[in-house]
């Protein structure tokens, strides 16, 4: 399975600040060092075009992150102190994610280690989101003829309010996040289909109300392609997460959505979107398996 992964995925930021910034550089020596991937299959991303970004964002906002033009309250709201690293970083990632879906398309599956990155708005970041890289590529795909209709399942604890406001106009995109009801974001723009959990969830209310929900997507929406994206913040030992989703239940999480999508033959792009475990070790391997569940399946 080809994946993007750069370096510079890294950005400098304060050590004690809350995101695990070091976790696309541990979960590539993870993925490598225990033979779920090789080096032959990572692809390095270049830093995403400007013509590009600007299908989903307002070159105010797409520029204004490059060139460090935002004020105080626009880098407060996107919760991720700016630097030029940052700004490189986010232009990569949403590479990644373009290539990855390209990658889907002729492979069958792909993903990038970074990406889901739901929370940003068409002039707004927000919730460590800088820019939506899912956006960016249906559209550069959909204006490439690539693909017409997508599909994004969202399991991150937090509801996708950034794609679900991009995309509220366009019936060939269909949005679906299951989520943590009274967890952030607090104004939730609609997805198509949405569904809010109570906290303490659960294993098994969780994967039922999952299956539930794909087989109801799929009876009436066929998708050229799907983006999952595969957040591990539902776990239990999460900072945010408040689910109470154990590590086994992500993991047939992951399966589930992995087999149900592949199953019908479905380009698939994965991705990590957030994750909050207590150590960053435990932060990787968590977003690992998603990565080892689709090589077994395959």
């Amino acid at each position: 399975m080809r994946v993007s992964y750069s370096p510079g995925y890294y950005a400098t930021i304060p050590h004690e600040h809350i995101f695990p910034m070091g976790k696309f550089q541990g979960l590539h020596r993870y993925l490598i060092e225990k033979e779920i991937l090789s080096e032959f299959e990572i692809i390095e991303p270049k830093m995403i075009d400007f013509i590009n970004l600007m299908t989903s964002h307002t070159s105010r906002y797409a520029y204004g992150v490059w060139n460090g033009t935002l004020d105080k309250k626009e880098i407060r709201k996107m919760g991720l102190p700016w630097t030029k690293s940052l700004a490189i970083r986010s232009r990569l990632a949403v590479q990644g994610t373009l290539n990855a879906g390209i990658m889907a398309l002729q492979d069958g599956i792909s993903g990038n280690l970074a990406g889901g990155t739901h929370h940003a708005m068409p002039d707004w970041g927000e919730g460590f989101c800088v820019y939506n890289d899912v956006a960016v590529a249906i559209k550069v795909l959909q204006q490439s003829m690539w693909i017409n209709k997508a599909l994004v399942i969202d399991c991150d604890v937090h509801q996708g309010n950034g794609t679900a406001e991009i995309f509220k106009d366009d019936d060939r995109v269909f949005t679906y996040s299951i989520h943590g009801e009274k967890n952030y974001p607090f104004k939730k723009p609609p997805s198509n289909l949405d569904i809010g959990l109570p906290d303490k969830t659960g294993d098994k209310v969780y994967h039922r109300n999952l299956i539930e929900s794909l087989d109801s997507i799929f009876s009436s929406f066929e998708p050229d392609i799907v983006f999952y994206l595969g957040g591990i913040d539902p776990l239990e030992t999460d900072h945010f997460g408040r689910l109470s989703l154990s590590l086994k239940g992500l993991r047939e999480r992951d399966r589930i959505v992995i087999e149900t999508v592949t199953q019908k033959e479905i380009p698939l792009v994965l991705l990590l979107s957030g994750g909050y475990a207590p150590t960053l070790e435990q932060t990787v391997i968590a977003h690992a398996q998603m990565f080892e569940v689709a090589n077994n399946i395959g």
